[in-house]
């Protein structure tokens, strides 16, 4: 049986959409993060050894990372589905924007939420002042033109293409969920890109992806 190591949250969500697609049978392990830190429990250690989120087990195959976790779920399970014929072009940008979405895409969402989050902390009311410049600084002379960047050339491919892989939804799709979702949620991603607004009110009408969230439970980037 496939088990799910679900994060609140978290990039395992997509995981939970994945195996739904693929109509698999697979079980729940569910983990909080930490209110303060927003960090994964030190119980996901016992499952990997980072202790990160997503992670799965099947029998005694364990596997990290969204990206692998996505190639294995097609290579053993997938029969042809979700997945281009190899050769082709549709396959080589399905296989690369399966690692794209962490790979290039998620770096700077990253640094952003970083950032804001040392504007908005707590400190000592001297070093409050410095902490922002220093962080609105990099926000805005590198983290948002890197976003906008990304934001333009994914608009840009979604106008040639219905999906980012072709013109067949796939799992590709489902790995670009997770950065797109967290560009609408906090980095400015919104109708003035209409070719990604599209993509996300598709994904999110998918029964599939309704079922995931039934089993996945809240999931705030769509908020």
């Amino acid at each position: 049986m496939i088990v799910v190591h679900h994060l609140n949250n978290s990039r395992s969500q997509r995981v939970l959409w994945l195996l739904e697609e693929l109509g698999l049978d697979y079980e729940i392990v569910r983990y909080q993060r930490d209110p303060q830190t927003m960090l994964a429990p030190p119980a996901l250690k016992a499952i990997h050894p980072l202790g990160k989120s997503p992670v799965i087990t099947d029998g005694d195959v364990v596997v990290a990372e969204s990206g692998a976790i996505a190639e294995y779920l097609i290579d053993t399970y997938g029969n042809g589905r979700l997945i281009p014929p190899a050769g082709t072009e549709d396959r080589r940008r399905w296989t690369y924007f399966l690692h794209y979405a962490e790979g290039s895409a998620m770096a700077p969402l990253l640094m952003k939420l970083i950032f804001d989050r040392v504007e908005s902390s707590p400190a000592p009311f001297f070093v409050k002042p410095i902490a922002k410049g220093i962080a609105a600084k990099v926000k805005g002379s590198y983290i948002q033109p890197q976003i906008a960047m990304h934001l333009d050339y994914l608009e840009a491919e979604l106008g040639q293409r219905e999906w980012f892989a072709g013109n067949a939804f796939s799992a590709a799709d489902i790995q670009m969920s997770f950065p797109l979702e967290a560009a609408a949620a906090r980095a400015g991603l919104d109708a003035s890109r209409p070719q990604l607004t599209a993509f996300l009110k598709r994904i999110h009408s998918r029964p599939a992806f309704q079922r995931a969230l039934e089993r996945g439970g809240p999931y705030e980037l769509l908020k």
